[in-house]
């Protein structure tokens, strides 16, 4: 058996893998492009079977395309959708600019295996053609954005479950550590006391704002401009097809899908996708913070704060016998830097349009879905083989809980701020506590004492004493 078979494009004749679906085209870009070894995330892949799909269906019911074509077409469109042909898109994910390598790629591995279904050799297009059939009333520069679009919509979905559940973790710990007390800091400094719960329920609500960040961005993703054809005018298109193959996408992806108010800007401007990748980034950013004060709070064990322990994963020295690190925060801060450095690739791709056009649609999809997938699976095992399994050491916590000359604070409408300044510069002089200070001086009663400065009292609004 032949190892090529030849195909003819507008350039001439092609050397195509005698077995591949794709055709002429996409060898082409295979030749032209060996930049990365990266490849399309798989749910653009799936968004682009169905934007087919979709297109087909349409055609089919206007009567463009006849009913055996469409129905090939939709089938074949269907086994990309379950994957099933996700080895044969094979262009680098860096490619020609507005990914017309990419669709041409999808068209093609279509066209041939509906000509298969329908009975037809590779690479023949007797009855279905990449461009004719497959491609009919469209573009790529309504295709693209289209499946970018929906595929981070798509991708989206297995993020949200995770954040939530992430959210949900740390404001479990919240409630199972509401009775420790600790010191707050601030600038690196002791604070006023803190109960770690609220540390931790803060790390909650942080992680649930970021996901209702991200849902409120994508939300721009929903307007699509499938039917705008090549510049937005929607050529070549019928005056139904718009309408009905959006709505055919939105019950095949089961996504809540609209037409943009204006095909042209749709197109022309991939702001949404700046936006969705800004709050990505914010996520990136929030979790920075995070894994960086569970790594402090965690840090010792004996010469660091040792507040908390997380769970020993793995040895954590190649020299230094029992040492452990936190693994999993150091790999969530690693993973979000990634993140921020995808976010400025697309912003720049998104600012790098012009006129009717941006180009730059490759860059952005990648980037974006590396995003996505990434923080998808990192806050994953972030949350199972980390924040579930964090555990207070109470004893440690109060320690500094009465050990902060903050404790001075609480005094201040008691004994004025000067006064209680100076009893701070005793206590770091002499390292004795600001509630054995205000006791040998006599600056309060008893009551008094035990009522301002109770620790578990000051973590909460309360009227002052004599109020």
């Amino acid at each position: 058996m032949a190892e090529t078979r030849k195909e003819k494009d507008s350039l001439g004749l092609v050397e195509v893998p005698a077995r591949a679906y794709y055709g002429a085209q996409t060898a082409r870009a295979v030749e032209n492009f060996p930049i990365s070894g990266m490849r399309a995330y798989p749910a653009l892949i799936k968004a682009i079977g169905m934007v087919k799909q979709a297109a087909a269906e349409a055609n089919k019911a206007l009567k463009l395309v006849d009913a055996e074509r469409a129905d090939a077409i939709v089938n074949a469109a269907k086994e990309v959708i379950d994957g099933k042909w996700d080895a044969e898109f094979v262009v680098d994910v860096f490619q020609a600019g507005a990914g017309v390598s990419f669709h041409m790629n999808a068209n093609e591995v279509i066209a041939n295996r509906a000509n298969e279904i329908l009975g037809v050799p590779l690479g023949t297009y007797a009855r279905v053609h990449p461009n004719d059939h497959v491609n009919y009333g469209q573009s790529t520069n309504d295709v693209f954005p289209t499946a970018m679009r929906l595929a981070t919509l798509l991708a989206l979905d297995g993020l949200y479950p995770v954040m939530g559940a992430l959210a949900e973790s740390f404001s479990a710990k919240g409630r199972e550590f509401d009775t420790v007390l600790k010191s707050g800091r601030t600038h690196m400094q002791d604070a006023v006391p803190i109960r770690l719960g609220q540390e931790f329920a803060a790390y909650g609500v942080a992680i649930a704002k970021c996901r209702a960040a991200v849902a409120r961005a994508a939300d721009e993703l929903r307007e699509l401009g499938l039917g705008g054809s090549a510049v937005g005018t929607g050529i070549n298109t019928h005056p139904e097809y718009r309408a009905l193959a959006i709505a055919n996408l939105a019950r095949i992806s089961g996504q809540r899908l609209t037409p943009a108010e204006d095909m042209r800007w749709a197109m022309q401007s991939n702001a949404c996708m700046g936006e969705v990748s800004g709050a990505l980034r914010g996520v990136a950013l929030e979790v920075i913070r995070i894994s960086n004060d569970l790594r402090l709070l965690q840090s010792g064990p004996n010469t660091g704060l040792g507040e908390i322990t997380l769970p020993a994963l793995q040895p954590g020295s190649s020299i230094m016998p029992g040492k452990i690190n936190p693994v999993m925060a150091e790999l969530a801060a690693m993973v979000s830097f990634q993140v921020i450095g995808n976010d400025t690739a697309v912003a720049y791709a998104v600012q790098a349009g012009q006129l009717e056009l941006n180009v730059m649609m490759p860059a952005m999809a990648y980037n974006v879905l590396q995003s996505v997938t990434i923080l998808t699976n990192v806050l994953g095992v972030f949350d199972e083989r980390c924040v579930r399994g964090i555990t207070a050491n109470a004893e440690r916590c109060l320690h500094y809980a009465q050990s902060t000359v903050s404790l001075a604070t609480a005094l201040n409408p008691y004994i004025g701020y000067a006064r209680a300044a100076e009893l701070v510069k005793e206590s770091v002089a002499t390292g004795e506590s600001i509630i054995s200070l205000a006791r040998k001086k006599e600056l309060l009663s008893e009551a008094e004492i035990e009522e301002i400065l109770d620790p578990a009292k000051l973590t909460e609004p309360r009227k002052l004493v004599g109020d």
